[in-house]
């Protein structure tokens, strides 16, 4: 492994390290807890603490959704001013319930009562010091930010590409920041440590690691996230053409 792999592995660390490993296991008491039938939306970028605090309770509460990156120069950001009126982040959208909701304290309060076993009094009192601890953690790694020069404007994969992750791997981080950068929309499946959906991961990859990606649009399926990393460039960086889906796999999301 390169030393300049290695300090980004370090550098990557040091923010889970800041958030205490927030995202980086599962409530326990869901059994009973209600599921969605279908993944949540959520637009947000990497580098907000605000979509940082999130992107932990989905992982806590074991929760998929649909992500579009909305880092500056997004195209998705103006999907978020015509569903919500304003390019605020993050934005929640629930197709199960209907609710489309703002505010990071209010989506994880909702997630928390939808999805979980409700949300302590505690903790949204203790709301501003979380976020004051996530705004450190987004100043120690602002990555994920900006879209690169080359793929504004482009469109997207014809299928949303998967992500199996959860929010306090060093490792996913620098997944999702590319994929931020790339302007690529994905399906996040959390696999935080006690979620019972770890052995699907199994079953597809072979082992239990994380970032594992899948790509319908290509049929690559990969684990490392350096590999990933590289992948993603090469295939949908700028000057790459975006491939289109397999006809099978376009079949399906018809």
């Amino acid at each position: 492994m390169s030393t300049r792999v290695t300090l980004n592995n370090a550098h990557s660390l040091l923010v889970s390290v800041l958030r205490g490993g927030r995202g980086l296991r599962v409530q326990g008491g869901l059994d009973g807890a209600q599921r969605p039938v279908q993944p949540l939306i959520v637009y947000e970028f990497e580098a907000c603490p605000y979509c940082r605090k999130v992107r932990e309770a989905l992982s806590e509460l074991d929760l998929e959704a649909i992500v579009y990156p909305c880092a500056r120069g997004s195209r998705h950001r103006e999907a978020v001013v015509q569903a919500g009126g304003k390019a605020q982040f993050p934005f929640l959208v629930d197709p199960n319930t209907g609710r489309s909701l703002y505010e990071s304290e209010d989506i994880v309060t909702y997630l928390a009562e939808t999805y979980g076993r409700g949300r302590p009094g505690l903790g949204r009192a203790l709301s501003p010091l979380n976020t004051a601890s996530s705004a450190v953690a987004s100043g120690a790694r602002p990555r994920g930010l900006h879209v690169v020069d080359g793929v504004q404007g482009r469109p997207s994969p014809a299928e949303p590409l998967v992500l199996w992750n959860f929010e306090a791997s060093p490792y996913c981080r620098k997944v999702r920041e590319v994929l931020n950068e790339l302007d690529l929309p994905y399906h996040v499946k959390n696999v935080a440590k006690k979620s019972p959906r770890r052995p699907q991961l199994v079953a597809l990859g072979g082992k239990m690691r994380v970032p594992y990606l899948q790509d319908p649009n290509t049929g690559a399926a990969m684990y490392e996230s350096e590999d990933i990393v590289a992948y993603l460039r090469r295939t949908y960086g700028p000057g790459a053409q975006v491939p289109e889906a397999p006809p099978r796999a376009a079949a399906q999301g018809q």
